[in-house]
């Protein structure tokens, strides 16, 4: 893999057991780069082995007065210089292929996985924490790998000198095939103390961002409450922390780093002061005790990199536990997932039939044709929402509601799914269908839509019908006032090349759920569901964006969870759930004068004050055209 070919058609399945499992698997994927770099590195680390001999070769042809050998000598050394040339740059250029297509690979990893879990990620991990494994993590993840065939290259290089020396001056070469072992651990009883601290400075910067992260999605919630100061503290306490991790880290690299460069050279004074004794006894000669040391002064630039990978490993292994942690979540697969699990009596289908019509559903989603549809049931609740009409649904409990909305999209993420039958759509149970297909049939747009940054006309690029033009759309969440406010920042290119900042937090609250609105109703799916997409509109302007779904809607299968008397004014069809089951059915006028729980949910009115106020009505005469009243009032 060239960084011309990413991104990879398929990153894998990765070994999230462990960090150093993920980092083993990692590893083995990238085996094609590893061996590439670990020639060209063996290329260059033996052309700097082999120039000790040559100098040892020059200065004995020197001595010897031989001409021819010194040429020979010069000549190769030239050779070798282009060999250490060649062999560097394209071991720099294999390592880096080498990080940055691993890194890529676990970004598409993360991409992945975070696309696959939707707003369950950030429910089961924190925001922060998934922007730290995005960047830093990748980032040391990929630098581990990318040392990992460099090592190797330098370990083998380090053996062959070893050998070499032994070869040509036993003698010499005995004392640092002995030394050569004991630099290389060394430093190995300090490992576990450096790595313990890299893993606590990890954390504590983890923490760190992970609070920053949150502080900057709260600002405008902390400044209305005056808790700038109060988390500003904390993120100085959370820094301060990491600073001092970070300081008695660095401290113990360099206390690696210091024996790493004094255990050569005391190596380096053992081999001379012997070399020395050797070569007046006249058992070595001049060229030879050169050619030793030369070797040895080589052999600290191989060494060094037993300590980039000990401390790329020693940085790695959490991140890549990290990563592993966040990979390794799942979707919450629901155990009545497939009509087979169901209770015959919810279900006019066989479990067979079911199961057969679910795969044909499948197979036609896969192959390019329509999506399935029909009513919308959930047989864990009895909701039922007729195909093509528009469906509001009143729920007590607004977590319930929020629930209820991420099961009718199919593939619920929420713990409690885990026991509760699958919606269908139609006759398809949508847990049975792939995810994406599921996603294509039924839309649901949850109470707090994200809004990505980007201009106006890249929000509303999504995969669509075309039946509805993007126009259209914001027309009917009406978004005019949004128009205009975005073609003041763009005089030139007009609203729809306006950039949005991230989240669309130049934005109040009302104009981003418009806007998401507006995005929802381009994609016009063959269901929609909202969880209440006006929360944070005035009542005004609610009123022409219930009137807005309720056109563009039209013989489209839309359900609304919401308690706005003017949205639920506007349904073809109001459900009202308690204790998580329908409890009524029927048009929001009727229920309010029928259904003591349901107007108590809507007009925030007791069953005593709806009493007290009817009462007071009949002595003074004066319930006589207030059938609208709930409405009225509320709105």
């Amino acid at each position: 893999m060239q960084i011309r070919d990413l991104p990879y058609p398929d990153p894998g399945v990765p070994d999230v057991r462990s960090g150093p499992r993920f980092l083993l698997w990692l590893g083995r994927n990238q085996l094609g780069g590893q061996l590439k770099s670990l020639a060209w590195g063996l290329l260059h680390f033996s052309s700097i082995a082999g120039l000790p001999y040559m100098v040892g070769v020059a200065v004995e042809a020197v001595l010897d007065r031989s001409g021819g050998r010194l040429a020979l000598a010069g000549a190769l050394i030239g050779l070798l210089g282009v060999g250490i040339a060649v062999g560097d740059t394209m071991l720099h250029r294999t390592a880096v292929t080498n990080w940055i297509t691993a890194a890529a690979r676990v970004q598409q990893l993360l991409a992945r996985k975070t696309a696959a879990l939707g707003s369950a990620l950030t429910r089961r991990v924190a925001a922060g924490e998934v922007v730290a494994v995005s960047t830093g993590d990748v980032e040391k993840i990929g630098w581990f790998v990318e040392a990992l065939s460099r090592f190797a290259a330098a370990a083998l290089t380090v053996v062959l000198i070893c050998v070499g020396l032994v070869i040509y001056q036993p003698a010499l070469g005995v004392v640092v095939a002995v030394g050569i072992p004991v630099l290389a651990i060394a430093v190995l009883p300090l490992l576990p103390r450096a790595t313990r601290r890299a893993d606590f400075q990890r954390e504590k910067a983890g923490r760190a961002t992970e609070l920053a992260s949150d502080t900057v999605a709260g600002l405008r919630v902390l400044r209305g409450i005056g808790g700038e100061e109060l988390f500003l503290d904390r993120y100085r306490r959370a820094s301060q922390e990491v600073r001092t991790a970070a300081v008695r880290s660095a401290r113990m690299w360099a206390v690696i780093s210091a024996i790493q460069i004094l255990m050569p050279g005391l190596l380096l004074i053992a081999v001379v002061w012997h070399g020395v004794h050797l070569a007046r006894e006249g058992r070595v000669t001049v060229g030879e005790l050169v050619t030793v040391y030369s070797a040895i002064m080589m052999l600290n630039y191989p060494l060094r990199h037993f300590e980039e990978i000990a401390m790329a490993y020693s940085f790695s292994r959490p991140s890549a536990k990290r990563a592993a942690r966040v990979l390794a979540l799942e979707r919450t697969a629901p155990k009545g997932a497939g009509s087979g699990d169901m209770d015959s009596s919810a279900d006019p289908l066989s479990a067979s039939a079911a199961e057969s019509v679910a795969e044909a559903a499948a197979d036609s989603v896969a192959g390019g044709s329509p999506a399935p549809s029909g009513d919308l049931y959930d047989p864990a609740t009895g909701l039922l929402a007729p195909a093509g009409r528009l469906t509001a649904v009143v729920c007590g409990d607004p977590d319930e509601a929020g629930r209820l909305a991420e099961r009718l999209g199919g593939h619920p993420t929420f713990d409690d799914a885990a026991g509760l039958p699958s919606v269908r759509l139609g006759d398809v149970p949508l847990d049975d269908l792939p995810l994406a297909a599921a996603r294509t049939a039924v839309l649901v747009q949850d109470k707090d839509p994200v809004l990505l940054s980007g201009t106006l006309r890249a929000l509303l690029d999504v995969p669509a019908s075309g039946a509805v033009s993007p126009e259209e759309a914001l027309a009917a969440a009406q978004c005019s006032d949004v128009l205009d406010a975005l073609a003041q920042a763009s005089v030139d290119d007009g609203p729809m090349a306006a950039y949005l900042t991230e989240r669309g937090r130049s934005l109040s609250g009302g104009q981003r759920q418009r806007l998401a609105l507006a995005r929802s109703l381009v994609t016009d799916p063959e269901a929609l569901v909202l969880d209440e997409p006006t929360s944070a509109v005035d009542s005004h302007t609610e009123a022409r964006v219930a009137d807005g779904i309720r056109q563009l809607r039209r013989g489209r299968t839309t359900v609304v969870l919401t308690s706005s008397p003017l949205l639920l004014d506007r349904a073809e069809r109001v459900v009202f759930l308690a204790d998580g089951e329908v409890a009524a059915v029927g048009a929001h006028r009727e229920l309010v004068h029928s259904e003591p729980r349901y107007r108590a949910v809507v007009t925030r009115e007791t069953e005593t004050e709806h009493t007290e106020r009817v009462a007071a009505e009949a002595l003074t005469g004066s319930s006589e055209g207030r059938t609208n009243f709930d409405i009225e009032e509320t709105a």
